[in-house]
């Protein structure tokens, strides 16, 4: 298969050099996989360009008593001690959370709110299977609407799980972290906020003011951590670049990714945002390295019927920058 033919939504890559392979994961297509069910599958190439058909590494409902079935978003998997976890998202609508309270521009938000948030599960193999660590919940607090939870681990060895709280709940959506368990099975202490999505200056501008909005124009996405050479710690992520609600009541603008800076190399930050760095509905981005040493990130456009697109990068200190889009790989668009 060609990237151009691969469903594929919330990109998470895995170059393991042990074998020579990338390990390609997203959420369950049953088109490709031939395996029904929400959970989390996998292509393996070993060049970029050639992937074999998917195979399934996990599904929710093949875990006992596990506490939703829907969802299986933002799959990603993390080698520790010689084992590899997943982190997915999950939700179940049937689970209500309390309504948020009236927003700021005056009207009652009144957007009903259910459990979300990311699952942690191991396996002795980026193959899976993988089992569930806890099945009676999500990772982060389970009173928060939480999605597309990531692995840091710090300059000290202590492992977070880094979030987005969900605008839903937030109106204003942020990025929060917090602490693990050294063998990621639960958590440590209360979350750390990083930042708010309004904290993008270029997304602000892009609100007219006394705009009465039914729905939270400040939305945050995908993110994934990864330390520079100087010292400091960047955080991709995703959000909406022009972020109106239309007279249909519908969320418009476009989908971007962009990304933050914590010049202190500290989680804490503080984080100063930048620009974003592809347009044109793209995002939920990460980084990797491929056998030869090139700096490449992947993401999805557009965002509905997504397929990977990939990009070399250049880092200039804690500057990102897009060197070109590997059209030859990814097939342009």
């Amino acid at each position: 298969m060609r990237l151009p033919d691969m469903p594929l939504h919330d990109p998470f890559v895995v170059a393991d050099k042990r074998t020579g392979t990338y390990f390609l994961y997203t959420s369950n297509d049953p088109s490709v996989s031939g395996v029904d069910g929400t959970g989390t599958m996998v292509y393996r190439s070993h060049d970029l360009r050639d992937w074999t058909r998917p195979v399934v590494v996990f599904r929710a409902g093949d875990q006992p008593g596990i506490w939703a079935t829907d969802g299986g978003w933002a799959p990603e998997v993390h080698e520790r001690d010689g084992r590899y976890y997943l982190f997915t998202t999950l939700h179940d609508q049937h689970k209500p959370l309390p309504v948020p309270p009236p927003g700021p521009w005056g009207t009652p938000f009144g957007t009903a709110t259910h459990m979300r948030g990311t699952i942690t599960a191991v396996a002795d193999s980026p193959l899976g299977p993988f089992t569930v660590v806890d099945p009676s919940r999500p990772t982060p607090p389970e009173n928060l609407m939480t999605l597309d939870g990531t692995l840091y681990v710090d300059p000290s060895g202590q492992p977070w799980m880094v979030y987005a709280h969900e605008w839903l709940q937030t109106i204003d959506g942020t990025m929060e972290a917090i602490r693990l368990s050294a063998d990621l099975s639960g958590t440590v202490g209360a979350p750390v906020l990083l930042f708010k999505a309004s904290d993008a200056p270029w997304l602000s501008e892009q609100i007219p003011g006394g705009v009465p909005h039914q729905l939270p124009p400040y939305v945050t996405d995908g993110p994934q951590l990864y330390p520079t050479p100087d010292g400091s710690l960047l955080m991709l992520w995703s959000t909406y670049e022009k972020n109106v609600v239309g007279q249909d009541g519908t969320l418009g603008g476009g989908y971007v990714q962009t990304y933050a800076v914590s010049t202190s190399g500290d989680i804490k930050g503080p984080w100063r945002q930048q620009r974003p760095l592809v347009r044109n509905d793209s995002g939920h981005g990460m980084l990797f390295h491929t056998f030869e040493g090139r700096l490449m990130m992947i993401l999805h456009r557009p965002f509905e019927n997504a397929r990977g697109k990939l990009y070399e990068m250049r880092l200039l200190g804690h500057e990102l920058r897009v060197l070109r889009q590997c059209t030859d790989l990814d097939g342009g668009g």
